[in-house]
């Protein structure tokens, strides 16, 4: 996505290649349905136009972020979808969590503000309207997660069934909203002139992100919405490494340690989760190091006494 907002003219037109994105999902989610020979629907009209639309905000509000923030701050802002995904969950599914997990969260949200401060003193790109965009999105993206998971429970729906419906309706969202504000056809012609910057690296874009919504939905249903969210952060943090390494941008300190805020929010959470299992490898580690240090003492004073 970089790539593609590497070109300075194409800032305007972040809606279209959510277009472009949403149908090459449409098409992949078919021939999907082809292979497996599953057509039948089992969520309702009503919930797939409600998923519809959080999608296209989530998505479309972040690929025009791009054009108004240094990419790993928008990358940083999607790592902390955490936050309002654990809002939507109690509000959604009416959970309760722990202190850790609002450690979690607070952490996050410190880190968070701080790498945007030290963004907006040292990138030419910062602009607190791409701020608000990507704000946005992830208010979409913390209902997402947890409206999905309510279905997917509920009716017992197929992976692909849930991308088809979702991103085919969304499709026609984004159609509609770009032909009412004349933005289509602009954005048509501009594709048409820079089709390798556009539409070649956008496809590469969407055959990634739809390995990635796969694995996602496969994770939610599996494991629940706010575990999804942990393991696509971790996915991230590799994502914004790799973005200062191939593309020139500039660097202060504060990134480093707001990012390790971050970090440390996502490391509680995962704590949370899993803190039986995780206080027994601690233990089973510290006992062995414990072990090989005596052992070493031992050797040590027999050496001593042989001398």
């Amino acid at each position: 996505m970089e790539l593609i907002f590497r070109l300075k003219e194409f800032r305007p037109f972040g809606w279209y290649l959510t277009l472009v994105q949403f149908l090459c999902y449409l098409i992949f989610g078919l021939l999907e349905m082809y292979v497996r020979k599953n057509f039948t629907r089992k969520i309702p009209l009503k919930t797939y136009a409600l998923l519809a639309f959080l999608t296209v905000a989530t998505m479309g509000l972040s690929n025009t972020s791009v054009g108004y923030l240094n990419y790993p701050t928008q990358v940083i802002f999607k790592c902390c979808k955490l936050i309002p995904v654990m809002v939507g969950s109690i509000l959604i599914q009416g959970r309760r969590y722990n202190c850790l997990d609002v450690s979690a969260m607070l952490s996050m949200v410190i880190g968070l503000i701080l790498f945007t401060l030290a963004d907006s003193s040292v990138s030419p790109n910062f602009n607190t309207y791409g701020v608000i965009l990507i704000s946005l999105a992830l208010c979409a993206d913390g209902a997402i997660g947890n409206v999905q998971e309510k279905a997917m429970k509920q009716h017992e729906a197929s992976n692909t069934e849930i991308v088809f419906y979702s991103y085919g309706i969304g499709f026609f969202y984004i159609l509609v909203g770009l032909v009412i504000s004349g933005n289509f056809f602009p954005a048509f012609e501009f594709c048409r002139q820079h089709p390798v910057q556009t539409y070649g690296y956008g496809l590469l874009f969407s055959i990634s992100g739809y390995i990635g919504v796969a694995f996602v939905l496969s994770l939610v249903k599996a494991s629940g919405a706010l575990i999804a969210v942990t393991v696509t952060t971790c996915r991230k943090a590799v994502t914004i490494v790799l973005s200062f390494l191939f593309f020139s941008k500039p660097f202060t300190i504060q990134y480093v340690w707001s990012g390790l805020l971050v970090v440390i929010g996502i490391y509680l959470n995962v704590y949370s989760k899993n803190r039986t299992s995780m206080d027994q490898v601690m233990l089973d580690t510290f006992t062995r190091m414990q072990t090989c240090f005596r052992s070493k003492r031992t050797s040590y004073r027999n050496t001593l006494t042989e001398v």
